[in-house]
């Protein structure tokens, strides 16, 4: 079965970005002059995906009309003939089928997809974390896709990381793949949450990607809350491992966590060096701040 749909946890408070994010969503926050959300929408969509799903809560209207038509604004950029503009402001608005859910307790993110259930129904299905922006040649998650096309089994976008850093990822085990010719992919055989350095399975760390099967939803209505009261969908994914293969697939691209706010601006420039109209300055700018330090 195609992977068509694709769910948005987007209902997070956003606090390590206070007091910006008192009164706009984080997934608003502006790279370069797209939010942060669009990015990975654009992703999904880049990869065949046709529903999008955006899991909500109540502080996160503006992402709803961010995606929304703006008939003033249309009408206004038209009157003036600024054409270009107009072409992508009506770009958004139709850039695939989105549907809404609102998550009314941050209860993590096991919950968050589990808010999905109703609309994906019996059908694999992709989650991407906004926060996570990957540039690559191809779409990220359409490299899961493919992946999952050839086993049929969930599949998570993992990617190394330094071993000082695994305290903040759950890091996979993983075994040879079905697949000699594609060493990306690998069968996990292991999942642990944010070990401690030294003891970690691996160094590859889980990244906000998911192709998963229908079977989670399952898993994650028997999940009992971990720390912070929380559903963790690795622990659902781990229940999943008993009685389905799932494999990780280790992307190419480069991935910056654009929910902290140094990945922010790291991917901020990185965006705005592949802009021609704008590499050039920005370069020159960088330079100066260099012979200055």
């Amino acid at each position: 079965m195609r992977v068509r749909k694709a769910v948005f946890p987007a209902a997070g408070w956003g606090t390590r970005f206070l007091p910006a994010t008192k009164a706009q969503p984080k997934e608003m926050l502006p790279l370069v002059d797209k939010p942060i959300i669009q990015y990975a929408v654009e992703e999904a969509v880049a990869a065949g995906i046709e529903q999008v799903i955006i899991v909500t809560s109540s502080q996160k209207r503006a992402i709803e009309d961010h995606f929304d038509l703006s008939y003033e604004l249309e009408h206004l950029l038209e009157e003036k003939g600024e054409i270009e503009k107009l072409r992508q402001v009506r770009h958004i608005s139709d850039l695939a089928q989105i549907a809404y859910v609102r998550q009314k307790e941050q209860l993590g993110l096991g919950h968050a997809v589990l808010m999905a259930k109703d609309l994906i129904g019996h059908e694999p299905f992709a989650v991407l974390l906004p926060d996570d922006v990957v540039i690559s040649e191809r779409p990220a998650i359409g490299q899961l896709i493919h992946a999952y096309q050839q086993t049929h089994s969930s599949i998570l976008a993992v990617s190394e990381v330094p071993s000082e850093d695994t305290s903040r990822y759950g890091i996979v085990g993983t075994s040879a793949g079905p697949d000699e010719q594609d060493p990306r992919l690998r069968q996990i055989t292991q999942v642990v949450e944010k070990p401690e350095p030294g003891t970690a399975p691996s160094n590859l760390a889980i990244i906000g990607r998911y192709v998963l099967t229908p079977k989670i939803f399952d898993k994650l209505e028997q999940t009992q809350r971990g720390s912070g009261g929380e559903i963790q969908l690795t622990d659902a994914i781990e229940a999943l491992m008993a009685e389905q293969s799932v494999f990780a697939y280790e992307f190419e691209g480069r991935r910056f966590d654009a929910g902290t706010t140094m990945g922010w601006l790291k991917a901020t420039i990185e965006l705005a060096l592949e802009r021609p109209e704008l590499a050039a300055e920005l370069r020159a700018h960088l330079r100066g701040l260099e012979l200055q330090g």
